[in-house]
């Protein structure tokens, strides 16, 4: 799933694709803003992980699963 992290200052959003659900991502942006973790941290799915600094989050924007299209089809 598609996951854009805004960091304040900083003109550009960090976007990663994670293999965690919804609820798992939801929950790691919760605990870091609710001063229970210093730092988010996000695993994508190529097992690099991101780490943004909780005071620094402006917004999280975490969107639908993606599912993997294979053939010519149309789209």
């Amino acid at each position: 799933m598609e996951v854009k992290i805004g960091v304040q200052h900083t003109p550009r959003e960090i976007v990663l694709e994670s293999a965690q659900s919804a609820e798992e991502v939801e929950s790691a942006v919760a605990d870091a803003l609710a001063g229970k973790a210093k730092l988010l941290s996000l695993t994508d799915e190529k097992g690099r992980k991101v780490l943004v600094p909780a005071e620094r989050i402006a917004y999280v924007e975490i969107g639908e699963p993606t599912t993997r299209r294979v053939g010519f089809g149309a789209l």
